[in-house]
């Protein structure tokens, strides 16, 4: 493969975003060496991105106070799925942590990945405290 190189630095890293920045605008044909190219060096700054920049997955509540700002719900969908609205407002102030059930019913109804939703995470309630 032609002028591919591994990403070490920064420099590296500027250097195959302009590289691969040519391709959006002219889009290679699939099956080419062009395209070739463009999937390793997209592969290369993923990986290095990765290492570099890596982006930690949300905590539970965070993920569901997402959910329900990117939605336009209201913290009453949420009772409306756990059945209080009380629960609803000690879980998102992170007073109570979610249980199983309530982690399978936001799952279910939001589709949102219950492996996410069980994940231990911190609350403001001493004596309480998840980690």
């Amino acid at each position: 493969m032609e002028n591919v190189r591994p990403i070490r630095s920064e420099d590296d890293y500027d250097w195959a975003i302009a590289e691969v920045t040519k391709y959006f605008e002219k889009e290679p044909a699939v099956g080419t060496a062009d395209a070739d190219r463009f999937v390793l060096l997209t592969d290369l700054i993923e990986a290095y991105e990765d290492r570099h920049y890596p982006i930690e997955a949300p905590d539970p509540i965070s993920l569901i106070a997402d959910y329900i700002e990117r939605t336009g719900k209201k913290q009453a969908a949420l009772a409306e799925i756990i059945g209080s609205r009380s629960r609803a407002s000690e879980i998102m102030n992170r007073k109570r942590a979610l249980n199983v059930a309530q982690v399978f019913a936001i799952s279910r109804a939001w589709k949102l990945p219950a492996d996410e939703l069980v994940k231990p995470y911190h609350l403001d309630v001493e004596g309480r405290e998840r980690a």
